[in-house]
């Protein structure tokens, strides 16, 4: 047991995060990529779709997807819990041109998740894609969602996507509490 941000968390709460199982299409049926993940290992993985729509992207976004100053893309802003507690702020950006008239788009989960969908429409994901990731304190809006002390630590992981083509196809700004750690592994090249 240990204090974090002035929450205490035990080694029940912790969680080890993993990319994989989210880089990939989903198996034809298969339900949340998320609520599966957490399901392997004895939780309950649920989301909470929060807002979808045209914005003005973060400088990395616009960065990536090399857009103009007046360039919009549409963003899908998503509160993640675990065994019904918030443990993370998941904000995903694509280019309009990829998301506009899909399902991307719209107010509602995507099924399957959207590595899915991006392969439906023949963007499949790059295996590994380009992670920064970053400790930094919670601003007054995370605290809230994430329900944590104002300026508790925050675990920032901004994951870079490009197709398996080179097409940068999506950029995703991940906000997780304290007391998450973050896994990768990569193959030796």
């Amino acid at each position: 047991m240990s204090a974090k941000g002035g929450r205490t968390v035990d080694s029940k709460d912790a969680w080890a995060g993993d990319p994989r199982p989210y880089l990939g299409p989903g198996r034809k049926g298969t339900g949340d990529p998320w609520a599966a993940h957490a399901a392997a290992h004895g939780r309950k993985g649920t989301q909470r779709l929060l807002a979808v729509g045209a914005v003005d992207p973060p400088e990395p976004v616009r960065e990536f997807f090399r857009l103009s100053h007046s360039a919009q893309v549409i963003a899908r802003r998503r509160l993640i819990l675990l065994d019904d507690r918030p443990i993370e702020l998941a904000d995903s950006y694509y280019p309009l041109h990829l998301a506009n008239g899909t399902a991307l788009a719209e107010h509602r989960k995507v099924r399957g998740g959207t590595a899915s969908l991006l392969a439906a429409i023949g963007q499949t994901p790059e295996d590994e894609p380009l992670e920064d990731v970053a400790a930094a304190a919670a601003t007054a809006e995370q605290s809230h969602l994430l329900r944590l002390p104002e300026g508790s630590p925050v675990l920032i992981c901004v994951r870079f996507v490009a197709s398996s083509t080179g097409e940068p196809i999506e950029v995703s700004i991940m906000t997780g509490t304290g007391h998450l750690r973050y896994r990768q592994r990569r193959q030796a090249s």
